[in-house]
């Protein structure tokens, strides 16, 4: 038995993470197509077409409108004599030569409404108790050293005399400044530096795969340094997070929708889409940006059953009368010939 179905821009990416073959959770399947998690190549998925892609178009064809799990799992499967672990019977091909893949930048809705990472809503309050006690000047002055001049902080326990202005704005600018320097060496005064903040958060990584020293993450540990240092001085509580760290700054870097929550009238800037794009920079080709893919194409189906049930089946569709269907993701697909129901030839 032969169906040829030609179907037209189906999305060969996926924006869920988990498997369709198995019961929903609770709370859905995670969307991982934010820009974030884009970041990550895991969670740029493709897909093709697959013996479940067959097997749900079957199924859909004869009227079954349950998801292929479902109907796997139900007493009195239709196809269950053919849908086997090894699949003898069923044979598919996704005609090359009658097919086309395009790249396309598509905007994708979130609806879990995700936080921007480097927005904030509402007025900025400037005049908050980290900003104006006694201890911020030298608490933030941290931020206005040059690169050498923490690592002599960090080493010698000097105190800090240079200072920075203190407002939200001013610090959360500094610190976005500080995260584009360049990385350094991993030698001499910077290498002491190292060894000492090493001593004093354990599990915090300040190297890179090229074993080269990341600025922010060392700046913001010193700030946590600086927190232990200045607490013989000074009440920082007022400093402190319940959980006893700085709001927004981990020892290894920042996030500025967190630090700036704390400092803002408003919420967390929600969005509730982003475009559908990976950039990683791969060695040899530079920059590869990538796009969502939509295909157009053919797809036959063969069915290795007898000629008797392949009329039963033809029967079916008929009579459900399915007139058009999707193809994985938002792909539209029909049936674009006569089904033959001659047994297959060997």
């Amino acid at each position: 038995m032969k169906i040829i179905i030609d179907y037209e821009s189906c999305w060969r990416n996926s924006f869920l993470d988990g498997d369709n073959n198995v019961p929903l959770p609770k709370k859905g399947r995670k969307f991982v197509a934010s820009m974030t998690n884009l970041r990550k190549p895991e969670n740029f998925i493709k897909r093709e077409i697959t013996i479940d892609t067959v097997m749900g178009l079957l199924n859909r064809l004869i009227g079954d409108q349950r998801k292929l799990y479902q109907a796997r799992t139900s007493e009195g499967y239709y196809f269950k004599d053919i849908d086997l672990p090894d699949h003898p019977s069923i044979h598919f091909q996704d005609l090359v030569n009658k097919k086309t893949e395009n790249s396309e930048m598509t905007y994708i809705r979130n609806i879990s409404g995700s936080t921007d990472q480097n927005s904030f809503t509402g007025a900025i309050k400037s005049n908050d108790i980290m900003f104006s006690s006694d201890y911020s000047a030298e608490f933030w002055g941290v931020l206005a050293l040059e690169f050498e001049e923490p690592c002599d902080f960090i080493i010698s326990n000097n105190r800090v005399t240079k200072s920075i202005e203190t407002n939200p704005v001013a610090i959360i600018s500094r610190l976005e400044a500080l995260n584009k320097e360049k990385t350094v060496k991993n030698e001499g005064f910077a290498n002491e530096a190292v060894k000492t903040l090493t001593q004093n958060f354990e599990a915090v990584e300040y190297l890179n795969r090229k074993d080269e020293i990341i600025p922010i993450s060392l700046y913001c540990s010193s700030l946590y340094l600086q927190l232990e240092r200045l607490s013989g001085r000074f009440n920082l509580d007022s400093a402190k997070t319940k959980a006893g760290g700085i709001s927004g700054i981990s020892k290894r870097g920042f996030t500025t929708k967190d630090f700036m929550n704390r400092f803002t009238t408003g919420e967390k800037k929600k969005i509730w889409g982003n475009p559908y794009i990976r950039k990683e920079r791969i060695k040899g080709a530079g920059e590869v940006t990538s796009l969502m893919t939509k295909a157009s194409g053919q797809l036959e189906i063969n069915l290795d059953i007898s000629r008797e049930k392949a009329k039963e089946i033809k029967t079916m569709i008929d009579n459900a009368g399915v007139s058009s269907f999707y193809l994985g993701k938002k792909g539209l697909a029909y049936i674009s010939a006569p089904i033959d129901t001659r047994e297959l030839r060997r």
